[in-house]
């Protein structure tokens, strides 16, 4: 038998809470001293407190804990819900790392204004090209929501070239109108250069028209940190006097497994002066 300041060690928790869970009738001391109200603790009782801090851990009220630690919850069936609280928690924290980039992005925007290079910026005619794509909805440009729909949409365009037998014949191109939905929806198209015939199936290939002119500027990066370099690009077109005369495409120039390493070049139609 362990003292209540023993029991705590070893089970790392505190003895404050292990009042409240003999309180709250969670987990009762095997004896109490009826002389000195001493509390004392057997090691089976590990087990118990294991559960009862996992199940809390999952975010369940020790209300919800109690009644399912009465109704004897297997070992097996601990475990699988103890795996999906970790997915769950798994992605909240991809997404918090995914906010925290494009608050980053927003910062060096912020930091950048007033002084954005633009001797980067060429203008020049854009040739028609051949591409075979898929498209998805985003429900907003935000780029938490292009993200998840972009990514996984030229997975499945690769899956589907390969399993047709079309080998791309140059880089990725990415471009987003207003969706048919409305809304502010988006629609997501991505796009990669073929030498097939046109088509509509498992993806659909079709020709991007020529463009006259169109102001260009090169990211090196992930695009998940575009935000000053398009940015950058906008505020070049509006001082130049041009004005956007078409929906922008991103060419992806090269794509190494790193995504910091990326190049991609952003394409905006332009008309003016």
């Amino acid at each position: 038998m362990f003292t209540i300041g023993d029991f705590a060690r070893h089970g790392r928790v505190s003895v404050r809470m292990l009042r409240h869970y003999d309180a709250v009738g969670l987990l009762r001391p095997a004896h109490v001293d009826p002389a000195t109200g001493y509390r004392y603790y057997s090691a089976a009782q590990l087990a118990r407190l294991n559960r009862v801090i996992a199940l809390k851990d999952l975010g369940l009220t020790l209300q919800q804990v109690r009644r399912i630690l009465d109704e004897r919850v297997t070992t097996g069936e601990l475990r699988a819900m103890l795996r999906l609280r970790r997915a769950e928690l798994e992605a909240t924290m991809a997404a918090a790392a995914a906010r925290l980039v494009q608050v980053e992005a927003r910062l060096r925007s912020i930091e950048s204004e007033g002084h954005m290079p633009t001797n980067d910026v060429v203008v020049k005619s854009l040739p028609a090209i051949r591409v075979a794509e898929l498209t998805a909805t985003a429900a907003s440009f935000g780029p938490e929501d292009i993200g998840p729909v972009i990514g996984p949409l030229y997975g499945e365009l690769f899956r589907r070239l390969e399993a047709a037998g079309v080998t791309p014949t140059g880089p990725g191109v990415a471009y987003y109108e207003d969706s048919p939905e409305g809304g502010g929806r988006i629609s997501v198209h991505a796009a990669v250069q073929v030498a097939a015939p046109l088509q509509d199936g498992a993806f659909r290939v079709l020709d991007l028209p020529p463009v006259d002119r169109a102001a260009t500027i090169v990211h090196r990066g992930s695009m998940d940190t575009v935000l000053p370099t398009a940015q950058a690009l906008a505020l070049w077109i509006d001082e130049n006097g041009f004005r956007p005369a078409g929906h922008p495409r991103e060419i992806s120039l090269e794509c190494p497994d790193d995504r910091d390493g990326w190049v991609t070049e952003l394409q905006a139609p332009v008309t003016g002066p």
